[in-house]
């Protein structure tokens, strides 16, 4: 088993905390699914949030997911003048057998245009 890091975002439509557990929990439940993974797969996560994301924690949506016993952290984004608003981004450290090359990171909606290089 390997140590690998699996990316993704997401971009809310309104910053409100039921929102922001619903596109959290919908990033996550996607990382998941599509790598094969269960919560017990997952060393670590570090969410961020553009500044102008302020109703709860990322971390939350991923707690009401049912993530309970893995480090979570959440942190503020750059504010770089042109970014895109209200996006949640996401870091998992995760245990898998795949290969980096077959680590699909996942960039839901509207927060695909943040990585055109990765097929969605």
């Amino acid at each position: 088993m390997a140590v690998r890091a699996v990316r993704g975002a997401v971009q809310l439509e309104r910053d409100e905390s039921a929102h922001m557990h619903e596109r959290v929990s919908a990033l996550m439940t996607s990382l998941l699914e599509r790598n094969g993974l269960t919560a017990d797969d997952l060393i670590s996560v570090w969410f961020t949030a553009t500044p102008d994301l302020h109703s709860d924690f990322p971390a939350a949506g991923a707690r009401k997911l049912g993530i309970v016993d893995v480090p979570l952290i959440c942190a503020q984004e750059l504010d770089v003048a042109g970014a895109m608003p209200r996006v949640v981004r996401v870091l998992a450290h995760i245990e898998s057998d795949l290969p980096k090359s077959r680590i699909d990171h996942v960039y839901l909606g509207a927060a695909a245009a943040l990585r055109k290089d990765i097929a969605q």
